[in-house]
């Protein structure tokens, strides 16, 4: 493989080692009841402990792509522990233990079937349905006359339902409370740890130059009934990041804006004419645009945290995070 040079990172020597290197997921069966996502492998211990291992692989338009993401999943590990330690005051989480880059030891809980995005601005999702003439959207109300990436009067919480297989779909408080998903009473106290998280993740993006655009949570109960924050908060993959210095000039000028987060590479797929759609062909990520994608997540980490990123260069993830575990588990 010829080394990527082209990508402008600190980083891209570590990252061109580790293309051929990515983790593309753990076996965790032996640990108990196990669950592969598109991007965490997961398993329930026998003592009811919770095993997390957030892998290279990356996610679009609900598909996974066939090609990894190096140190993909140590970014949205460790910047997940970083704002669960800095959110803890506004709601529990199910944080348990960090014991290697890749890998989160939780509490048990049982989730609840919605993911909560929070938006900011008109931006991703919310754009492409404003684009094509609709302005409600979960039940929200959007503004005539707004252009793309315009900052909302107030922020919207536009509730999804969690697919196991497929397509996340567009819900509205109303429905979630008559089909039973969530009590109404519930949903509300919900509804209101997430506007609080949305804030507290916007003033901690300000204090770094960053703009937090949107967001999604999601939320769970531990065995007592305690609601806790689970899986992530403020990655990349489940936000969106504008730099703030050029955010006015670019939106007068009706320019995209300057991001941190996965919409490039959602761009990129639907430039190379795929959307999720029934009869497109998944593109081939070339190891130019994944090394890309990787100084991209690196650089997110950097710019939110203010911490400089140590990647965990191995030529075996897997036993690695495997041997972590073990360590965790049984010492």
């Amino acid at each position: 493989m010829e080394a990527i040079t082209a990508v402008e990172s600190p980083h891209i020597e570590a990252i061109n080692r580790q293309l051929d290197h990515c983790l593309p997921g753990v076996d965790l069966s032996l640990y108990g009841k196990a669950y592969r996502g598109k991007v965490r492998d997961t398993v329930t211990t026998p003592d009811d402990r919770y095993v997390l291992v957030v892998s290279d692989r990356i996610s679009a338009f609900d598909f996974v792509l066939r090609e990894p993401i190096p140190f993909k999943g140590q970014v949205l590990n460790q910047l997940a522990a970083y704002f669960f330690e800095h959110t803890s005051d506004l709601v529990s989480n199910h944080v348990e233990a960090v014991p290697d880059p890749n890998v989160t030891i939780a509490k048990k809980c049982t989730v609840f079937p919605i993911e909560f995005v929070v938006r900011g601005y008109l931006a991703g999702h919310a754009w492409r349905t404003y684009k094509a003439g609709r302005r409600t959207l979960c039940g929200n109300t959007m503004p005539e006359g707004m252009r793309q990436n315009e900052r909302f009067p107030t922020p919207l919480l536009t509730p999804t339902t969690k697919a196991v297989e497929g397509h996340d779909e567009d819900t509205s408080a109303e429905e979630i409370v008559a089909r039973g998903l969530i009590g109404g009473d519930t949903y509300d106290r919900l509804r209101s740890y997430a506007f609080s998280l949305f804030e507290r993740g916007t003033q901690m993006a300000a204090e770094r130059g960053l703009i937090l655009v949107d967001t999604k949570y999601e939320f769970g109960t531990l065995a007592n009934g305690t609601i806790v924050l689970v899986d992530e908060v403020h990655t990349p993959d489940s936000s969106r990041y504008f730099h703030s210095d050029t955010y006015e000039q670019l939106l007068a000028a009706d320019k995209p804006q300057r991001q941190l987060s996965k919409e490039f590479v959602r761009e990129w797929l639907m430039d190379h004419e795929f959307a999720g759609k029934e009869g497109q062909t998944m593109p081939t990520l070339p190891d130019s645009f994944r090394a890309a994608v990787s100084a991209r997540y690196i650089e997110l980490f950097e710019a939110i945290t203010g911490r400089g990123f140590e990647p965990a260069v191995s030529d075996d993830p897997v036993s690695r995070v495997t041997r972590a575990i073990e360590r965790a588990l049984w010492a």
